[in-house]
């Protein structure tokens, strides 16, 4: 198995099965419901851990929600433990209807604090790090290594958070001493909360060791947030991180999707417009490491292909054929590549290779499109009727029956055991998309 890793710009090899391989992912900051955006990440790892484990790894996924920042304050002045209390709810609903499980550890930076702030004294007992009125700040120019991530120069680094009390510009804030409005604070350094960097530098360390395989995270990441976990990590002594796997991004009129920007469309709608089985089909079209386009065109046409998927299993519920398995894991080992991987499924859809179909979607947590469906006891009695009028040589009525069977979307397949027929839902195009009556 190999993954890009943005941080020396090649593919690594992982080691064999059983592994270990451990993860940890940067999770949403929780100030408002998360983006579709904010999905892709969950997505991609999620979907990491599934495959790997069906190669024989052990994995453990560890993605943590970042319930003390700036944004939160902001958003909720005087009331931001309520709104992160509220906000991380949501993200946990929103992200558990993808239906694709949960990270084996959700850490909260909140939970968290005494770890902080053990890796903060170890930082200022190294000579990387000085208290200044309160604030604590990483010494960027005593770690030699800093800009090896993001590929830039140390001495380019623009100033991060201003404050005229820093010795450099460029340092960053370990600890933040409390502000006025800020309804949460913790009693080190005369009172305060942990900088953003830090908690995931720790949460990471608490839940998979000071060295483990994998980082991933969106591509925005990369600096000042990546960049500034790797200093205060190996700066620490840790080896932390062996490779960085950065996602691209969302567009949505062909500019990256986030909150700031306020060009969003929110995974709760997304959800309720579209579905889950069609948004994971999205999300296979891209390769994890490039952008993605989200419209209304694409996600049509991803609803499309997961309504072929689910007609190749009416159309042959039993399995016509065998599709190429090892050429499946060989476009997922290279890479985790999913457009490759998808490309195969529908050959393997075109074929009738149901069965071999069926284990790919499962994979990517689209199993729901091989379920075939019950029929109704309505339907049962037609297609009762119409067998029993075929035995009694009534054609005319038979087909009567096997027309109304039709138009009520089923068919009856006739075969040799009891009870002499199969029923199976009617192969059917996508459904037009509803729109709200506001929407253009």
């Amino acid at each position: 198995m190999r993954l890009y890793s943005s941080l020396t710009r090649r593919k690594e090899e992982l080691p064999p099965p059983p592994g270990p391989v451990r993860v940890y992912v940067c999770g949403p900051t929780v100030y408002q419901r998360i983006h579709v955006g904010n999905a892709r990440p969950f997505v991609i790892f999620q979907w990491l851990e599934r495959w790997l484990e069906r190669q024989g790894y052990e994995v453990t996924l560890v993605e943590n929600i970042t319930d003390i920042n700036d944004k939160i304050y902001d958003a909720a002045p005087g009331a931001s433990a309520e709104l992160a209390e509220r906000t991380s709810r949501w993200y946990v609903e929103d992200t558990d209807a993808l239906g694709l499980g949960r990270p084996d550890h959700e850490p909260k930076a909140s939970e968290t604090v005494s770890e902080i702030v053990s890796l903060i004294e170890e930082l200022i007992a190294r000579g990387l790090a000085y208290e200044v009125e309160g604030d604590v700040y990483f010494r960027v120019a005593g770690y030699a290594d800093y800009g090896r991530l993001s590929g830039q120069r140390p001495d380019q680094v623009e100033e991060q958070e201003p404050n005229p009390l820093k010795e450099d510009a460029r340092d960053f804030a370990l600890w933040k001493r409390t502000k006025p409005g800020e309804d949460t604070s913790w009693p080190y350094w005369g009172g305060g909360r942990p900088g953003w960097h830090i908690e995931c530098s720790a949460m990471a360390e608490k839940f998979l060791g000071p060295s483990f395989e994998i980082h991933g995270g969106g591509l925005d990441l990369v600096f000042p947030h990546h960049e500034n976990e790797l200093a205060q990590s190996r700066g620490a002594g840790r080896e932390f991180a062996r490779i960085w796997m950065h996602n691209g991004m969302l567009r949505l009129t062909g500019e990256k999707m986030s909150k700031s920007l306020g060009n969003i469309a929110t995974l709760r709608d997304v959800l309720e417009e579209w579905g889950r089985e069609a948004l994971l089909v999205f999300f296979l079209t891209g390769h994890w490491r490039k952008p993605i386009d989200f419209s209304e065109e694409t996600m049509e046409a991803a609803r499309a292909q997961a309504e072929a998927f689910r007609n190749a299993f009416r159309l042959f519920p039993e399995p016509a054929g065998e599709g190429d398995w090892e050429a499946f894991a060989a476009a997922l080992g290279d890479d985790f590549n999913t457009p490759e991987a998808l490309a195969l499924m529908h050959e393997w859809r075109a074929a009738g290779a149901t069965g071999t179909l069926g284990r790919a979607l499962d994979v990517f947590g689209l199993a729901s499109l091989a379920e075939l469906e019950t029929a109704p006891a309505e339907i049962v009695e037609l297609a009762e009727r119409r067998n029993a009028a075929r035995a009694a040589r009534d054609f005319a009525e038979a087909d009567r029956l096997r027309v109304e069977l039709e138009a009520a979307g089923w068919e009856a397949r006739d075969v040799a055991e009891a009870p002499g027929y199969q029923l199976v839902r009617s192969p059917s195009p996508p459904p037009a998309p509803e729109r709200d009556h506001h929407r253009t």
